[in-house]
């Protein structure tokens, strides 16, 4: 009878001139006050750490409009990404599904495997709403898929494995990136200095010459501000992708001064011997060793990721102003996140990949309409966001998806959605069950390539290996046992099944 009735909401707003009232399924929200449903503003960052948002706890970067986002909204500290490197998350995020159920494990599109079940901007466009994304929504390359002037056969104009059929219009952004007008140089394999500024996933800082305008956020902000203007009297999903601070840490000058001398930067606590109690696998593909970075250039490749962080959080606020000028911010729902985490010398780690909570775990800011701000500290994961946006906008929730609708932590935000949040990091073979109180990862479906346990409430920096005590053998064969049983549910869907 409930499916019923939604159906038939459905068919009578299909009916009635656009301007009249749609119910949003959630009594106890403010409904919009203008004539269209709940609009959605998806911003997404790129290799961002929640550790460098002052919202978040950090007193040296500060980010006051994602601060201010965060004090309208819902600011969750435990969110977990699904994958810990850009292709798998955010083909999870928009698919709604785990990247061992899709198969994307790299940089593909999930499309070949998702067929012709709708994708989570899709669900909205099918449904009446436009559609656009502006830059990195789905995956593409950073620096060289942004690059203005670089090699566009190769990379798809930007598109890179984007989905167009989930867009009413998309756009892309290309900027300099390493090639910026400034003083750059090079912090990655460049013990004597030698090295030119490179581009590719390499560490660069750059204090760029010009304005925001001439780098790819700056433009990706000022197309949102257009496209806002555009379609204010429409319902929309607009996916803002923002490739900063993904690596080159290039930003204009102005954004550095906060961050000199580089010297004054505090490198994360290290330990002798802090690797020997790890597998192999568990050292990250990035480390201060072998990238032959002294501490003179960890500090400053700090800096520079926080100018870039400060950059970045500057064209959000200019996304977020033009919305409030519009009178658009009461029946918008914005979501702020990023694909992943990122280290900053924690552990002598740097960049993404590893399971540790700094590269797993990401900042998940969700401002609704009439709620009340609130602080969640409930375990959510970024695959949840489609079947939440589709609640919290009346839309229909398709039952195949993997994610949970979290919208009741919006309402009430001391429950709790699920024990423990899932991540992978296929290019370890890794796989992450992040509990309350214990981080368990294990290397190979088998564990065959090591195990790691931390206690989270004695030991949140995660320096002490559990997986050898004695006292914790229970502990691990438990994690063993739900492991398992997490694979085995990822991949029971209904992939394999023809389209609905």
């Amino acid at each position: 009878m409930k499916l019923f009735f939604h159906y038939l909401s459905l068919v009578f707003a299909a009916l009635v001139v656009w301007g009249s009232s749609t119910a949003c399924n959630l009594s106890a929200h403010e409904l919009p006050t203008s004539t269209s449903r709940f609009n959605v503003l998806f911003i997404i960052s790129d290799d961002l750490t929640a550790n460098a948002l002052s919202c978040y706890g950090n007193e040296v970067c500060q980010t006051p409009n994602i601060d201010a986002l965060a004090a309208r909204g819902t600011r969750f500290t435990r969110a977990f990404c699904q994958g810990t490197y850009c292709g798998p998350s955010r083909a999870s995020i928009m698919s709604g599904y785990y990247p061992h159920a899709t198969g994307v494990l790299g940089y593909k599109n999930p499309r070949p495997q998702i067929g012709d079940r709708a994708m989570w901007s899709e669900h909205f466009k099918n449904n009446g709403y436009y559609t656009a994304r502006v830059s990195k929504i789905f995956h593409m390359g950073v620096p060289g898929g942004v690059l203005k002037g670089g090699d566009e056969k190769k990379h798809d104009g930007g598109n890179g494995a984007d989905d167009a059929r989930s867009w009413t219009e998309r756009f892309n952004s290309l900027g300099p990136e390493w090639k910026a007008v400034g003083d750059g140089e090079t912090l990655e394999g460049n013990p004597d200095g030698k090295k030119p500024v490179v581009g590719g996933n390499t560490f660069v800082v750059v204090e760029a010459e010009g304005d925001d305008l001439v780098h790819s956020d700056g433009m990706t902000a000022a197309k949102a501000v257009e496209l806002l203007e555009q379609h204010r009297d429409e319902p929309f999903w607009l996916g803002v992708g923002f490739v900063r601070p993904h690596v080159p840490f290039v930003a204009p000058k102005k954004y550095y001064p906060p961050f000199l001398p580089y010297e004054s930067m505090v490198l994360p606590e290290k330990r002798v011997g802090d690797w020997d109690d790890i597998p192999k696998a568990g050292i990250n593909y990035k480390t201060s060793r072998n990238m032959q970075m002294d501490e003179r250039r960890q500090k400053k490749a700090v800096g520079g990721y926080y100018a870039s962080v400060a950059f970045m959080d500057a064209q959000v606020g200019k996304v977020m102003k033009k919305l409030d000028e519009l009178g658009l911010r009461k029946n918008t729902i914005v979501i702020f996140t990023s694909d992943h985490g990122y280290h900053l010398g924690e552990h002598d780690f740097w960049a993404k990949v590893s399971l540790r909570d700094e590269s797993a775990a990401v900042p998940l800011i969700i401002s609704v309409p009439g709620q009340s701000p609130a602080v969640c500290h409930s375990l959510v994961e970024l695959v949840d966001l489609y079947p939440t946006l589709a609640s919290l906008c009346g839309l229909e929730v398709p039952s195949r998806l993997q994610g949970a609708d979290i919208s009741p932590l919006l309402e009430d935000p001391t429950k709790t959605v699920r024990d423990a949040a899932f991540s992978v990091a296929p290019m370890r073979k890794g796989f992450l069950l992040r509990e309350d109180r214990w981080a368990f990862i294990q290397y190979k479906e088998d564990a065959s390539a090591g195990i790691e346990l931390f206690d989270m409430h004695a030991d949140p920096q995660q320096f002490t290996n559990l997986a050898q005590s004695p006292d914790h053998q229970a502990v691990i064969q438990r994690f063993k046992a739900s492991m398992q049983k997490k694979l085995q549910e990822v991949r029971e869907n209904d992939l394999n099944l023809p389209a609905d």
